[in-house]
């Protein structure tokens, strides 16, 4: 199985989520949603390795999540994660490649589902 396979596989048992594939153009990017406010907490891509800076031929498959800003800023700097591909705000692209421990990725999936949840009233 693939990481991209054990991250849909991920967010399926422990969110109930279905991947949603929106476009025909990309038919491999998979939207993660959450259930009840309809907000996007991941975005599976196989993007070219030199639109993201990288060397070498072909394409690579990334994560989007959703972090805070202390651990954004964290992150950016480590190996296997990149800024946000074609996302604005707090998002940051994981390497599917075996870079980033497949425990690591999901528990950023698990941040990302969290920061995204619906604010309750005070």
């Amino acid at each position: 199985m693939t990481y991209r396979d054990s991250v849909i596989d991920y967010a399926h048992k422990k969110y109930k989520t279905r991947p949603e594939y929106l476009w025909a153009r990309w038919p491999r990017y998979a939207v993660l949603r959450r259930g009840d406010n309809k907000k996007w907490y991941g975005v599976i891509m196989n993007v070219a390795r030199g639109r993201l800076g990288m060397t070498g031929d072909g394409d690579v498959d990334i994560l989007n999540v959703r972090v805070p800003a202390g651990l954004y800023n964290v992150l950016r700097g480590e190996n296997g994660f990149l800024r946000g591909y074609h996302m604005g705000g707090m998002w940051v692209s994981v390497l599917l490649d075996g870079t980033v421990e497949l425990s690591q990725i999901c528990a950023l999936l698990d941040t990302s589902y969290e920061t995204v949840k619906k604010k309750t009233a005070q």
